[in-house]
């Protein structure tokens, strides 16, 4: 592996990983390892019920089932539970290299509106990394492929900090 984000991985400041010798890890040992320790760490994930479906390199995919206590005035999913959909899979993506990892500035675009009972898959990919900076897409659909929502994060790794730490 080479660029920013591997050599951020080699570094000493990298936070501990479940296995002793993160180097001998593969990226996807390490994106596994990552998603573990947000995972247990995580309250507002476990609050809304998210399935982790898959971590990789760069790449997350989690779901959520729309719930009565999740809809607005208008009985469709509030907004905010399908922002925090998509920013979890979007903060699971940019810490998938081991290397602590906060959003700087996101955004949302809401394209049709999700209703009770939805699955609701948001799917995290990596567009762009440079340095310290990365560029994330996440789209959210229904469990009949139409898309609901279209997200963009853009996150600053703080290799000095560890996951469950203050940076």
């Amino acid at each position: 592996m080479t660029g920013p984000r591997a050599r951020a991985i080699q570094s000493p400041d990298l936070f501990r990983l479940s296995k002793p010798c993160p180097d001998l890890m593969t990226p996807e040992e390490i994106a596994r390892a990552s998603a573990d320790k947000m995972w247990q760490l995580d309250a507002a994930r476990a609050a809304s019920d998210m399935t982790l479906l898959s971590v990789g390199p760069g790449v997350a995919k989690i779901s959520m089932r729309v719930r009565p206590d999740m809809l607005n005035a208008h009985g469709m999913c509030h907004g905010g539970h399908i922002y925090l959909l998509a920013d979890t899979a979007f903060a699971y993506a940019c810490n998938s290299y081991g290397v602590s990892t906060l959003a700087q500035h996101c955004s949302i675009t809401y394209l049709t509106p999700a209703r009770p009972g939805d699955v609701l898959t948001a799917q995290a990919r990596e567009v762009h990394v440079a340095g310290r900076t990365g560029v994330y897409d996440v789209s959210v659909a229904t469990q009949n492929g139409e898309i609901i929502a279209e997200f963009r994060g853009l996150s600053r790794a703080v290799p000095r900090a560890s996951i469950g730490g203050a940076p």
